[in-house]
Formats: structure tokens, C-alpha cells, sequence
């Protein structure tokens, strides 16, 4: 009679695409590491959006070598935070790990995040200190970003932070419950609650080439997904600014009537009233933009389409 292999203790999600130079120089890291915190006892998940390079070729040769190493395949691209959390709900082990492959987050860490697990602590998240190979620009938004969604939402981020986080197992099954197709991880750990603490550390720059997800565009949609994800106040925000210029206007006309009766030469009016719409139409359709958000994501959720789509398993 056969018995079945006991969940590992650590599981490691890593969301790739395009990253053919990255996979053997991260593996040659992470393993050690594994190893180390759970001897045999680990898998290692690459969650692939479907690459153009070689990427998926590189990961099937490291499973012939390495049967710890598994493989998701997307049916299409879906982007990463799907990728990511396709990876984490896909995983057996006792605490799961979310790590890029491209070495800025250092494997060598895990062991300290691990070791802060056994203070009581559910989450453990990385902490960056400093962010070595990114653009002013990129940290710029980063920290307005954060002071956004921490201002106006009804949870708090930590400032600094990505997906890179150790999680117990009571954890992971709680993101399954919340089963939305806007999957911020950030957000939705920080909505789980639980116990969780930071670990400091000095990001590196990128290993190899450069980022294959698109990150302007790709961290701003993230961002928008953590601010509408969730809080409501942007609504109540327009709310008040509408008010306001509401009242601008209403103001602004009883100061022409009040001219007109009184006979006062007229203020000149075209090139005022040109301002006047031409403002009130831009907070108007920022308005709705804002609103359309809030109802496109309504409208995916109400469809209930699935995140991501699993073309195929290898070595589960």
C-alpha cells in the first residue's frame, strides 16, 4: 500500500517571462537556499506567460535536472500579478514564497523571512531600504503611489514593498477565498490581516537585460488596482470636488446677475466662459473616467471570468 508524500515545507512562485538569461543564475541561488531551510523538502514554481524567446525550453531542461522544479504554462499572456497568483494557489507547501527571477530581491533573504515566520507572524515581507538600477522617475511614482493608496485606502500598504513575501499556508488558502480577477497581491495580503512584519534589505539591480513585463505601464495599472481595488473614497473625492465647483459656478453667476442689476459694465465674457467650460469639462470627464474604473471592474467581477487560464502542468 502506497502513501502519499507529505505537502513540502516551502514552496517558491516565480512569475516569468522572457527571462531565458535569468532562470540558471537564479536557480543557482535559490537552491541552496531551499535546501538549506527545508533540505528535500520544496518546490520551486516558474508560472510562465507564454515567451517568444526560450524561456519555457530553459525551465523543462532545469526539471530534468531538478525534479523540485515545476511549470505553469499560461494559455495566453495574462500578465504578472496573475502569473503570480496562479503560482501561489497552485502551490502544496507549508509557507509559500513570491519572488522575481530577475536576482533585484536576493533568495539569500528568505532564510532571515523564514526564520521571522517563528515569531508568530503569518506574513513576512521584504522591505526595501534602497533600490539600486531604477530611474528617479520609477521611484518618484513608487512613493506617490504609495502615499495615494495609503492616504485614500481602507487598508495600509507598506511603503516599499513588492510581491516578495513569505506566507503560511493558512494565508495562501485565505487568498484563495477571496477568488477576485484583480488579483494586487499586496493589497489582498494586507486584507487577509493576520500577524506580519518587514524584513530590511538593499535591493539589487536586475540581474540580466532588462524588465519583459512592461513596467511604466505596468506598475501604474497595479497601482490603479490597489487604489480602486480597494477603497471607495476616489468617489467620494469627485463627490466633494464637484460640489465645490459647483458652488464656484452658482457664485460666478450671481455675481453677473448681480452686475446686470446694479448696472455694472459687464465683465468681458468670452475668453472667461471658454475657461470656465473648458475646466468643468475636464473635471467632468475625470469624473467619469474615475466611475468608469469602478464599473469595468464591477463588470469583470459580475462575468466571473476566470484570472488566468492553465494551458498545461509540467511535474506536478
Amino acid at each position: 500500500m502506497t502513501r502519499e508524500a507529505p505537502n513540502p515545507l516551502l514552496s517558491v512562485v516565480v512569475p516569468v517571462y522572457k527571462e531565458e538569461n535569468s532562470i540558471k543564475p537564479f536557480l543557482a541561488r535559490i537552491e541552496p537556499v531551499c535546501q538549506k531551510i527545508a533540505g528535500d523538502s520544496y518546490e520551486i514554481i516558474f508560472s510562465l506567460d507564454p515567451s517568444p524567446d526560450k524561456t519555457e525550453d530553459v525551465i523543462m531542461a532545469e526539471i530534468q535536472r531538478n525534479p523540485h522544479i515545476r511549470l505553469l504554462v499560461f494559455s495566453r499572456r495574462f500578465g504578472q500579478p496573475a502569473a503570480t497568483m496562479a503560482g501561489i494557489l497552485s502551490s502544496q507547501g507549508q509557507h509559500c514564497v513570491a519572488i522575481d527571477v530577475d536576482l533585484q530581491d536576493p533568495p539569500e533573504l528568505i532564510e532571515t523571512m523564514f526564520q521571522k515566520l517563528g515569531e508568530g507572524f503569518e506574513v513576512v515581507y521584504a522591505q526595501r531600504r534602497t533600490r539600486e538600477g531604477e530611474t528617479w522617475v520609477k521611484k518618484t511614482i513608487a512613493e506617490f503611489g504609495y502615499a495615494v493608496i495609503n492616504k485614500l485606502s481602507d487598508v495600509k500598504i507598506p511603503r516599499n514593498t513588492g510581491d516578495f513575501r513569505i506566507m503560511t499556508r493558512r494565508v495562501v488558502e485565505e487568498l484563495r477565498r477571496l477568488n477576485e480577477t484583480h488579483g494586487f497581491l499586496r493589497g489582498l495580503v494586507a486584507f487577509v490581516g493576520f500577524k506580519q512584519a518587514a524584513v530590511l534589505y538593499d535591493r539589487d539591480a536586475r540581474f540580466a537585460d532588462v524588465g519583459k513585463y512592461n513596467r511604466l505601464t505596468g506598475s501604474f495599472k497595479i497601482g490603479l488596482n490597489g487604489l480602486v481595488g480597494f477603497s471607495s473614497r476616489p468617489l467620494q473625492f469627485m463627490s466633494l470636488i464637484g460640489f465645490c465647483f459647483a458652488m464656484i459656478g452658482f457664485l460666478l453667476g450671481a455675481w453677473y446677475v448681480f452686475q446686470k442689476i446694479v448696472g455694472i459694465e459687464l465683465t468681458p465674457g468670452l475668453s472667461t466662459t471658454v475657461l470656465v467650460v473648458t475646466f468643468f469639462s475636464g473635471v467632468q470627464l475625470l469624473a467619469l473616467g474615475l466611475m468608469g474604473e469602478y464599473v469595468g471592474r464591477i463588470y469583470d467581477e459580475v462575468k466571473r471570468r476566470p484570472a488566468y487560464i492553465v494551458d498545461r502542468k509540467v511535474n506536478f
